[in-house]
């Protein structure tokens, strides 16, 4: 039964090998193999399908394309995240198509912001640093690391003594600060510690965190406030409660968790990990919320990726068992609603059919979702 699995899962790798239309679709006749990594991979493929623009080696904003809605305006954090997406699809299948496609994505990045990575938002610089630097992780080229500092020493400047402390959310509003510019860069500067040694870094993600705690994270509950200043009258937006501040918050505790092995950073990751049901799901279906479509539809993507890796650290804690049952009853609902004639295509409701035309942020949150199920099937699977 296991071989026969497995070469299930080798002959899908192969058939989808050369990014064919709708080829993939025809092998998936039998569940017996790992259903998840199936259904990431074909919505890698219609990814690639309906978004990619080789002439400009960028992913569209929409599929299909209308008007400026394929190119402008340039969303440098959506594709960031598509780089991203990339990376989980190497890590699950070592697809070389998957590197090669970083490669091109990588260099059509840079043709679109004039040569260069940093550009005048932290939150977006560090969303590009943590892609890279998992794209250097995955596959070792030197210029995806390269990549990563060059953003890290950019995404430090932002840090000053306005509200406290903090990284500012935009070069042109120093004094505005929220948990978008500063739970991500507590992650990178984490990751970057365990990856390179340099304390300094270690030194770097301990303060950013312990801003964001002290400033914008209900002591509570647990919950994660968006951002603080940002009319000048130094009010919290506690209003502002997003899926994706609880996710960047859950993934700096846990990174500093492994990076210190310190325990206080992991309770504190589960507390708020706990409180996301009570917070944000349907108490009668357990469906996380829509939170509208552009940058809004990426958000509950941001928070399953570091929620799946919130449940790596240890699946048989009772939190993680509850976080695991929260993405299948979302993922079980996303593929029933998004896989249909048209193909694997994602809604900003994950309980709706898609609507006629699908936005890049929207597909990538749907396909986080998925990628993360498939880690979580490999693991129980192992």
């Amino acid at each position: 039964m296991l071989a026969a699995a497995v070469a299930a899962v080798v002959a899908m790798a192969a058939l989808a090998a050369a990014w064919p239309n709708g080829l993939l679709r025809q092998a998936l006749g039998t569940r017996d193999a790992a259903v998840w990594a199936e259904r990431a991979e074909e919505a890698q493929l219609q990814l690639q399908e309906s978004f990619w623009d080789e002439g400009r080696g960028l992913y569209n904003n929409a599929a299909p394309c209308m008007l400026q809605l394929c190119t402008d305006p340039f969303n440098y954090w959506w594709l960031a995240h598509a780089a991203d997406v990339l990376v989980d699809g190497y890590e699950r299948s070592g697809g070389e198509r998957y590197s090669e496609q970083l490669a091109k994505l990588y260099q059509g990045i840079l043709d679109r912001n004039a040569g260069v990575f940093p550009n005048d938002y932290y939150d977006d610089m560090e969303w590009m640093a943590l892609a890279w630097l998992r794209a250097y992780d995955a596959t070792g080229e030197e210029r995806y690391k390269e990549a990563a500092l060059v953003l890290w020493e950019d995404i430090k400047t932002g840090w000053n003594d306005e509200m406290g402390g903090g990284i500012a959310w935009r070069k042109t509003q120093l004094d505005y600060k929220n948990t978008p510019a500063n739970a991500p860069a507590a992650i990178l500067a984490a990751r970057l510690y365990q990856r390179f040694g340099d304390e300094d870094d270690l030194a770097w993600a301990r303060k950013i965190y312990d801003w964001q705690k002290a400033a914008l994270v209900d002591p509570g509950t647990g919950l994660v406030w968006d951002g603080m200043n940002r009319m000048g009258d130094g009010a919290i937006d506690k209003d502002w409660k997003f899926t994706y501040g609880q996710g960047v918050y859950i993934g700096a505790g846990a990174e500093l968790y492994k990076a210190t092995n310190e325990a206080e950073y992991l309770a504190d990751a589960r507390k708020t990990a706990a409180y996301l049901k009570e917070a944000f799901t349907s108490p009668a279906t357990g469906m996380l919320p829509s939170e509208g479509e552009g940058d809004g539809a990426l958000f509950k993507g941001v928070l399953v990726r570091y929620v799946g890796e919130l449940i790596a650290l240890d699946p048989e804690d009772e939190t993680a068992k509850s976080l695991a049952e929260l993405l299948q009853v979302n993922g079980d609902s996303l593929w029933e609603y998004g896989k249909g004639a048209e193909g694997a295509l994602f809604s900003n409701s994950w309980a709706q059919t898609p609507d006629e035309v699908v936005q890049l942020s929207t597909q990538l949150s749907g396909m986080m979702l998925l990628e993360q199920l498939a880690r979580l099937e490999a693991r129980n699977r192992s």
